[in-house]
């Protein structure tokens, strides 16, 4: 059984840094990809940066320059660092992983029915 605990969340002021953390369990693939969602009220469950066990990246526009998605595969555990947050980045952040790219994949509400999850964390980000 594959799980995902993710800690880090929290709440910070406009500006501040938070690191999210996802501790992956059971995925026994050599191939895969491990993906940051987030999902605000009223919003959907929007893809905000993701990974590859080929090395390749990806982050939402909006994220881009401000978030660094990273791995340490001693620990199986990804990292999410986020810098000059912003009220708009307040949402639960999720983790997911799955062979499958999650590049196109979202929904109206996470977790999406595809690959593996973790539970959610907070973040709020106070102007």
């Amino acid at each position: 059984e594959v799980q995902l605990v993710e800690s880090g969340g929290g709440s910070v002021q406009a500006g501040g840094s938070l690191r999210l953390s996802c501790t992956v369990s059971g995925f026994t693939s050599d191939d895969w990809n491990m993906a940051w969602y987030r999902q605000a009220p009223g919003d959907e469950c929007m893809l905000i940066s993701s990974i590859s066990s080929g090395g390749s990246t990806y982050y939402r526009d909006s994220v881009k320059g401000r978030f660094t998605i990273s791995q340490d595969n001693a620990k199986n555990t990804f990292y999410l660092q986020m810098d000059s947050l912003k009220p708009e980045d307040s949402a639960v952040y999720y983790c997911a992983t799955e062979r499958r790219t999650f590049r196109g994949v979202y929904g109206p509400h996470c977790p999406l029915a595809f690959g593996d999850w973790g539970q959610g964390t907070q973040v709020t980000v106070s102007s």
